[in-house]
């Protein structure tokens, strides 16, 4: 999404948007895809983070007009970023 590239569903990460008690709209990582909703998939690094909040990608991609908060998720990206390394056959 960030970076518009294409990849297996496996390396890719899906993210969803909830809003929590306050109504303050999140974006939660969802690494066992088994949230309920729509949602957004990117690739699990800082780059296509950084481009698919730059483009705005998320509120397009997950239809919704309220800011989000994507704390969440770049604190996922940043503790898997360190394990994730390419399948190489």
């Amino acid at each position: 999404m960030g970076c518009r590239g294409t990849d297996s569903w496996s390396a890719l990460l899906r993210v969803v948007a909830e809003k929590d008690e306050a109504g303050v709209t999140r974006l939660v990582p969802d690494p066992w895809r088994r949230l309920p909703g729509r949602g957004a998939w990117l690739h699990p690094t800082g780059d296509c983070l950084e481009q698919a909040l730059r483009r705005r990608a998320f509120g397009r991609a997950l239809r919704t007009s309220a800011a989000t908060d994507p704390e969440a998720v770049a604190r996922h990206v940043r503790e898997l970023a360190p394990r994730h390394t390419p399948d190489v056959l």
